[in-house]
């Protein structure tokens, strides 16, 4: 992304008009009772050091979302971890549990920006296959017991599903979690899309689909898309007792947890009244059906903020045609194969920002392709 962002630069400097289709960046700001508990946290001096595991408020609030939301119980005494955005969570839950030389699973095509912090942790990245049926990207059973090796300790997965707006059924669920089961896999589950569905999807977390995988099993969020807070940096993990205090100990020995006043505007977005997160989804429902009828092929996402242009069959590569299309039309998009070769013959244009912005970004896009 830093590269396709270096060119952005270059592209401006040389006075290229740019939009930019790129970015996975709410553009709506944070429902203003959520500020209003975050200022009247600060006014009532909530501004010490925060409880490194999380505030306890925090922490039932996340407790209640999850069994309200999800059907899992987790204690928050000992299961809950409060964390500086997801993701710090999956860096936590990837620093606790691997050893050095093990092998992370991870889908491919997905979010770039899981592959560093498993280096980091002393992992090798593995990747799983994904294959497109029925004009939505999937993974199977065989794929995952291809991608499959005794030094595999960890599969990861982001659902709904960035970039390619898929949303995992329970069948699909259950055949993820059995692999786990059958292999000794710790399943890491980054849910911050889980809001965001679409045409009646429904998400699913996959500890709700396999109950099985308890002892197994690290749900990661946050509250940056649900709630429009991506600059708030709040999220939270919540797994089994052991995993969860290996998983402070990394967290107290870096981030800390998020500022005590963030933590209660958190605890108050979680527990308060959901109408915003419906507006928002609805508003975002609104804008994913004009990127379906802007004249472009596309991959019609189940959630999250993306949608796949579907470029396959052309000459050119993905990352070509991306190139390309910000040279001649000035609009920004991601080409496929930056989230692994699963993903060439895609460009993901996002839907994060409406208004102008998509309007005049389709537009380019479709000058640019059609």
């Amino acid at each position: 992304m830093n590269a396709i962002l270096a060119e952005v630069r270059e592209a401006r400097a040389q006075g290229v008009n740019i939009v930019s289709l790129m970015r996975g960046e709410p553009d709506f700001i944070t429902p203003s009772h959520i500020v209003e508990a975050c200022a009247k946290a600060l006014r009532d001096g909530r501004t010490g050091y925060p409880d490194n595991r999380g505030e306890m408020n925090f922490r039932e609030a996340i407790a209640l979302k999850l069994e309200r939301d999800n059907g899992v119980k987790f204690d928050p005494a000992t299961e809950i971890l409060a964390t500086s955005g997801a993701t710090f969570g999956i860096y936590a839950a990837l620093t606790a549990l691997l050893n050095e030389g093990d092998e992370v699973l991870l889908p491919d095509p997905i979010y770039d920006a899981y592959h560093s912090p498993i280096l980091l942790a002393g992992g090798t990245v593995r990747s799983v296959a994904a294959t497109i049926e029925n004009s939505r990207f999937t993974i199977g059973a065989e794929a995952l017991e291809r991608a499959w090796t005794p030094k595999a300790r960890m599969l990861i997965l982001n659902d709904p599903w960035n970039p390619v707006g898929t949303v995992l059924s329970v069948d699909e669920l259950r055949i993820i979690g059995e692999f786990c089961l059958r292999r000794d896999l710790w399943l890491v589950s980054d849910e911050i899309y889980e809001t965001i569905v679409f045409d009646g999807a429904k998400h699913v977390t996959p500890l709700a689909a396999m109950p099985e995988l308890r002892d197994r099993f690290i749900h990661v969020n946050s509250l940056s898309k649900t709630y429009a807070m991506p600059g708030w940096r709040v999220g939270c993990c919540a797994g089994p007792a052991k995993a969860i205090q290996r998983m402070f100990m990394v967290l107290a020995q870096s981030s800390r947890g998020p500022a005590t006043f963030i933590q209660d505007a958190a605890a108050l977005a979680l527990s308060g009244s959901q109408e915003c997160v419906e507006t928002m989804r609805a508003e975002y429902a609104r804008r994913r059906a004009e990127v379906l009828s802007a004249g472009i092929p596309m991959l019609a996402p189940e959630g999250g903020f993306f949608a796949m242009a579907d470029v396959r069959g052309r000459p050119e590569s993905s990352n070509e045609i991306r190139k390309r299309l910000l040279r001649e039309q000035g609009v920004v998009v991601v080409h496929g194969a930056a989230y692994g070769p699963g993903g060439e013959g895609t460009l993901r244009v996002s839907f994060a920002s409406g208004g102008d912005t998509l309007r005049e970004g389709l537009a380019r896009l479709r000058k640019g392709l059609v």
